[in-house]
């Protein structure tokens, strides 16, 4: 698995979750920004997630939903706030309504990624910024920290 760190900072309100990859900076960078290989991985196992949206431009906006086992869906949204091609990418990140509309956008996780180039691979890190402790706690509890380590995990197939 290539998650080889994650761990909760509550006073900074931070997850933190990095991952390496036996592939370089550019060919990770891919999984972010064509939504097709976004979708083979976003979602954990049993969810995959289909954008039907994907602007991937600053003050870009991107709408998806995952679908679990049985048909459920839960739907999200994206507002891109900065990309520096192939390190760093920033975006608020949200739940949203079964018509993309977002929901308690006051209470958006703020996502900075950032790829290095680590020996013949790559590191990506992933700070996940939240509004406050009590939505940290709310989103944890809902299995966020597991579910970013089973994602994560499904990027090296498409990278071999």
């Amino acid at each position: 698995m290539p998650v080889v760190k994650a761990y909760k900072d509550a006073e900074a309100l931070t997850l933190t979750v990095v991952a390496e990859f036996d592939a370089p900076v550019e060919r990770v960078w891919q999984v972010w920004e064509d939504p097709r290989r976004l979708e083979r991985w976003w979602g954990p196992p049993g969810w995959p997630a289909t954008f039907d949206r994907h602007e991937f431009v600053v003050g870009g906006h991107c709408g998806y939903y995952m679908t679990g086992p049985d048909g459920e869906k839960s739907h999200g949204w994206w507002r891109i706030t900065a990309i520096e091609p192939p390190h760093r990418l920033e975006f608020d990140d949200g739940f949203a309504d079964a018509e993309g509309r977002p929901l308690d956008s006051g209470k958006a996780v703020h996502f900075v990624v950032t790829i290095e180039p680590r020996g013949t691979g790559s590191r990506m890190t992933t700070v996940s910024t939240f509004a406050d402790a009590e939505y940290l706690e709310k989103v944890l509890a809902m299995g966020m920290e597991e579910g970013l380590r089973q994602s994560l995990g499904q990027i090296d197939d498409l990278l071999a």
